[in-house]
């Protein structure tokens, strides 16, 4: 089979692109291991995603998010930072006329691009296929599949995950940071109202953040060690609540868990290039941030759409879209958006995870610090992207 472009990966990374080239006459292959009927009606994954007034901006134009059912997403209006026991909170975008952004479930917004995606002429999605290997010549590239089916394209793309297949068999490096931690999240009902403030505690010992959502819930962020999550994922939904309230320390009331809790250990990766030839990666494969500041999903979506807009650029100019030139001025653009976000996010996560006493003046400072004017709008900008 013979395509202009092969996408591996139906995540939000890999479909967004996808939806991007619409219109372009270019022939495009989506590869992805789930079923067909997975991809179409995904399951809750426990992920609310922080969307930013870009993020939004870029789903309208895809199609996307008036597919995305009102009652399913909420208001972000406001974000606090708390750190171990200090009554002192850091607050971003409190009294500003618009919302820092919008949250929504991951697999709501997974089900929107699908449909959008599955509707499109010149688009095939081959569900419940895998890549076996990608051979990569001057002018074409070739992705064999495990069914032995190969599939020509003057394009690869992987959109495969922070542990990318597609990545590996590239030949590109990057680097790995397994933190030896894990995040438990799970939707929780609560007695007191969260006003549409998302919170994020730095307290010692543990990580915790509640997003909030619509009609007095939450999504619960823990983080602690991996043997110390795995044994709180294993408690009934009542012994859970209560011991999210009482980590929480009765902030919003008494909690009710009311969603099935999802486990998911911690690690960073960045590739060390994000094109090679007749290759691009986007999303995690090229950037796997650390879910602290809430960009990842951002920064994959910011990744599609660069890319996508230069091969419109290219087609429509009856040019090559595989053209080394065109790989380069990706990379270079989204290395520009993502290395300082990237950086600036493990430098946090370090600092406030670190435990000795050095590092707990450190924290209160770089939180004081934070609270400067000038510092605290321009942080409110980055998280908002308006």
């Amino acid at each position: 089979m013979t395509h202009d472009v092969v996408v591996v990966g139906a995540g939000p990374a890999g479909l967004a692109f996808a939806a991007a080239l619409a219109g372009t006459d270019l022939r495009v292959a989506v590869v992805e291991r789930q079923p067909l009927d997975a991809l179409a009606r995904p399951l809750p994954d426990g992920r609310e995603i922080a969307l930013t007034q870009r993020s939004v901006r870029e789903l309208r134009e895809l199609g996307a998010w008036h597919r995305i059912d009102a009652q399913g997403i909420a208001p972000l209006r406001e974000a606090r930072v708390l750190n171990g026991k200090s009554a002192f909170a850091l607050s971003f975008g409190a009294g500003h006329a618009e919302r820092l952004g919008h949250l929504v479930s991951n697999h709501l917004i997974r089900q929107a691009l699908f449909e959008v995606v599955d509707g499109l002429a010149g688009v095939d999605i081959l569900g419940g296929r895998a890549v076996h290997s990608i051979e990569r010549g001057p002018h074409r590239a070739v992705v064999r599949l495990d069914d032995g089916e190969a599939l020509q394209a003057r394009l690869v793309v992987g959109a495969d995950s922070r542990f990318s297949f597609v990545r590996q068999q590239l030949g590109i490096g990057a680097e790995v940071n397994r933190l030896g931690r894990a995040m438990l999240v799970c939707r929780v009902a609560h007695d007191r109202d969260h006003d549409g403030i998302a919170t994020e505690w730095f307290d010692h010992g543990q990580t915790i953040a509640m997003l909030p959502l619509n009609d007095r819930q939450s999504s619960a962020v823990l983080t602690l060690s991996l043997a110390e999550i795995d044994r709180l994922a294993a408690l009934d939904h009542e012994a859970l609540g209560a011991e999210l309230t009482r980590r929480y320390q009765g902030r919003l009331g008494r909690m009710n868990v009311i969603g099935q809790p999802h486990v998911y250990p911690l690690a960073t990766t960045y590739a060390r290039h994000f094109a090679a030839s007749r290759a691009a990666l986007i999303g995690d494969a090229a950037v796997g941030m650390h879910p602290v500041t809430a960009h990842g999903f951002n920064l994959g979506l910011t990744s599609a759409c660069t890319l996508a807009g230069l091969i419109r650029e290219a087609a429509a100019r009856d040019r090559d879209i595989g053209a080394s030139s065109l790989l380069r001025r990706y990379e270079a653009a989204h290395r520009l958006a993502s290395r300082p976000i990237y950086t600036a996010t493990n430098a946090i996560v370090g600092l406030y995870t670190a435990e000795h006493p050095a590092a707990h003046l450190a924290r209160h400072a770089a939180l004081r610090t934070a609270s400067l004017p000038f510092i605290s709008k321009s942080v409110s900008r980055l998280l908002m992207q308006p």
